[in-house]
């Protein structure tokens, strides 16, 4: 079960299990957080009720609103009716890729033979302060490395979150696509187009295909689109400053 440390803060959406229902209160227990919840019969809906059992049920996982905080009790006092569905779904959407990150956190405990509270412990909790997001964290972890290594993570942590994210994460591929055209009335000018071309696939690594003159297609798979268009881009244009006769264009 995902974890996060202390207690959470007033406004903060929960996910909560409801575990007990009475007339007149839901009681709880936070699924991010070693507390427990209750939610009374005037935060259980937007309208009037009788029976906060009109409106919810025993075992079911609901998203609710942090109103009050009782610490000396560890209980948190919450509402239903203050979420709207948006908050609500988006809010469940980003547990279930937290409970993906703690997956791949206790993969990599176990790699270096430790429980999954002394990888919260040792980097886990750190991870959470530091993004926002353990799932965030561990699945970009390459591209954090430097941030990470300022944080003083260890590196046998590193190594190991690293090569479970390798194996368990595919990283989406996506192609990009740009039009080129190419036009020569020169006496060598397929010589000329097949030269240009390849310069083409070398400077951006991809593939050319011809699609009917004076047309072409080059495509280029990536997993990181942004900065590879970018590089993309720069290699073609300066390409186009040597060659008058070819111009292109990105296409969707």
């Amino acid at each position: 079960m995902v974890k996060k440390k202390g207690l959470p803060n007033i406004q903060e959406l929960v996910v909560v299990k409801i575990s007990e229902v009475t007339q007149f209160a839901a009681w709880c227990d936070l699924l991010e957080y070693d507390a427990r919840g209750m939610i009374p019969i005037s935060e259980a809906a937007g309208k009037w009720i009788f029976d906060v059992g009109e409106v919810v049920k025993e075992g079911e996982i609901r998203v609710a609103k942090v109103i009050k905080i009782e610490e000396d009790k560890n209980l948190v006092h919450l509402s239903l009716k203050r979420v709207s569905k948006d908050d609500e779904k988006e809010k469940l959407n980003e547990f279930r890729k937290e409970e993906r990150g703690e997956k791949l956190l206790e993969l990599a405990a176990k790699k270096l033979g430790k429980t999954l509270d002394q990888a919260y412990e040792e980097v886990g909790y750190l991870l959470q302060e530091k993004f926002g997001s353990l799932y965030e964290a561990i699945v970009n972890v390459k591209k954090n490395l430097t941030k990470l290594e300022k944080m003083n993570i260890p590196k046998e942590w590193i190594d190991a979150i690293i090569e479970i994210v390798e194996k368990s994460i595919k990283e989406k591929e996506i192609e990009l696509k740009f039009e080129l055209e190419l036009k020569t009335f020169e006496p060598n000018g397929l010589e000329i187009i097949k030269s240009i071309l390849k310069e083409v696939e070398e400077k951006t690594g991809g593939k050319v295909r011809y699609l009917s003159a004076p047309i072409y297609r080059l495509e280029i798979k990536t997993t990181d689109p942004k900065k590879d268009e970018k590089r993309v881009l720069s290699a073609l244009e300066k390409i186009k400053s040597k060659h008058n006769n070819f111009s292109y264009r990105r296409v969707e």
